[in-house]
Parts: structure tokens; sequence; C-alpha cells
């Protein structure tokens, strides 16, 4: 197949996604793999493969703001990443630092109103990177249309490790009774983490796991998750596309189930004592089959309720 047929057929394909998607997830995180295997497959070095990932990062933000995605989240350094070779690790601090002035000077943020925030344990990283996540973050501070964190020295079960002895030293000073730590305690002490609960999880690079990624944020969200085979630099607007499509096929089973349970329980005790399951069906009725809630006294008594295939 040629080039331009390739190209051709991929441009279709994503038109009919584009056709297929009509909502987009609040919060978008990313596992950005295969870069280096992506600079081995084409001859090159680690550095090279790091440099085509960070290219796809921009598109990935151009798409985010099309869609309409809220908040994006990149898995760009965990703190395992410190065990990866003196040189490379520099060369990726080096290229980090470049990006973060670039990206805080382009138009497409300031254009599209993009927030950029670090995440993690950014303590552990060199100054001068510090250095240029604080510009990054002062340029962007106003904006709210999309906001974009980066997770640098990021790992998971440090960030709940910290959460907990934040609260444990809170207890202990007597700031805190034991019986008040509850979810938005929780939250409330991930001190630097996503504004919001994370939707979806896309990784690249053909592994089937989250890697510490986000626990708070996408597993107590029961976060949908995309894996794809493309790394990182030949990830493609088609496989976002894909990713958005399988969040929406979940979304859609989820409301679907808790539609027919909340059916089931307005059934079983007689529907009138049970104002918010009926507030329930009614509002996912289109989830339910047609014909689902005749005889079912919807919660503003509408005496004929129409639900739709």
């Amino acid at each position: 197949m040629s080039s331009r047929t390739r190209t051709l057929l991929n441009r279709t394909y994503e038109r009919l996604l584009q056709r297929e998607v009509d909502g987009a997830p609040s919060h978008v995180a990313v596992i950005q793999d295969g870069n280096r295997r992506y600079a081995d497959e084409h001859g090159k070095d680690a550095a090279d493969g790091h440099r085509a990932g960070a290219e796809t990062t921009e598109d990935v933000l151009d798409w985010c703001a099309e869609c309409g995605v809220e908040e994006l989240t990149l898995y760009t350094f965990s703190t395992e990443n410190f065990d990866r070779p003196p040189g490379e690790r520099e060369h990726l601090f080096g290229m980090l630092e470049e990006k973060l002035h670039e990206f805080a000077e382009a138009d497409r943020v300031h254009d599209s109103e993009v927030r950029i925030r670090a995440i993690g344990e950014t303590g552990r990283l060199p100054d001068s990177l510090r250095d240029a996540i604080d510009y990054a973050e002062r340029r962007t501070r106003a904006y709210d249309e999309l906001t974009l964190n980066i997770a640098l020295a990021y790992g998971g079960r440090t960030e709940l490790l910290g959460a907990a002895r934040n609260a444990a030293r809170a207890v202990e000073s007597g700031d805190l009774a034991p019986g008040d730590i509850d979810v938005e305690e929780v939250e409330h002490r991930l001190a630097n983490g996503p504004a919001r609960d994370v939707d979806l999880i896309i990784r690249t690079g053909g592994d089937e796991r989250t890697s510490n990624f986000l626990p708070w944020h996408a597993n107590g969200n029961e976060a949908a998750v995309f894996f794809c085979t493309p790394y990182w630099p030949a990830f493609a607007k088609k496989d976002f596309l894909r990713a958005i499509r399988t969040y929406e096929s979940r979304e859609h089973s989820w409301r679907r189930t808790r539609a027919r349970r909340a059916l089931a329980l307005v059934r079983a005790a007689g529907g009138a004592e049970l104002d918010e399951a009926r507030a329930i069906v009614e509002r996912l009725a289109e989830y339910l089959p047609r014909g689902a809630l005749d005889g079912i006294e919807t919660a503003d008594a509408d005496p004929d309720p129409v639900a739709s295939d």
C-alpha cells in the first residue's frame, strides 16, 4: 500500500471516528510509553525518541482542546525513572525544561487558555527544571479552559503515603479527629494532584497496566482504560478518537446498568417511598428498553413516561 493511500485511509477513518464521538471525558490521563523502543526501531538514540514523543504531546493537547476535554494529565517522569542512566536522565530533564519554556510562550497554549501545572515530588528535580516549572505555572495561572498536569517525579503510592502521613500529623497535633478522615479530607491532603477524577486512562506502547498512576483519582472513579500498541511518538489522532469512543461506550454501559438497578429497586419497593431511585430512573430513561417504565410512577408523576431504545 502506498503512503498516499495509507494517508487517505487514515483521514477517512479519522472522519468516521469524529462523527461517532458525541462527547468527551472531563479528565484524560496518559501513560506515554514507548519513546525509547520507537527510537530503537528507527535506529536512533533514546534522546531522539523523547523529542519525537514531545511532538506527540503537543498534538494531543490540540486534540483535547478540540474535543472539549477539561483536564489532561501526562505521566512524564515517574519516581522509578530516576533509576535510568544519568546521561539519558539529564537529557530528558533538559528537554523538559526547554519544552516547558516553549509551552509557556506558545500561541496554542494562550489561545486555548491552557493552565500548566506540575504534580509529583518536584523537589527532587534539578533547580533549572524547577525554575522552568515555576515559570510555566506563573505564565498560565489565570487560565481555566484546559488544565495540563505534567506528572514529574510522580508515584501513586508515594502520593497516597504523603496524604496519609499528613493526616496522621494533623491527628497527632490535635487539629484533626480520626473520625473526620473521609474522602474529602484525603482529597484535600493530596496537595497538588489533579482537580478532577480521571475518566479515561490511555496507555501507549502495548503494555496493559496502569503503573501506579493516579490510583486515587482513577481507580477510585472506575476510570475507563484504553491500551494501544503504537509507541507514544506514533500515537495518532485516530488512536485518540478510538480511546474517546471506548470511554463513551463504557459510560453508556455504566448508565444503563445504573438505570436498570434503580428500576428494579423501585419495582421491588412499590416506588412511593423511593424518590431518589425514581429520579434516577427518570433521568436515565434513555438507557432502558422501550416500555420499561410502563406502570412505574416517575418522580414528577408524569402519567405517560416515554423511554427510547
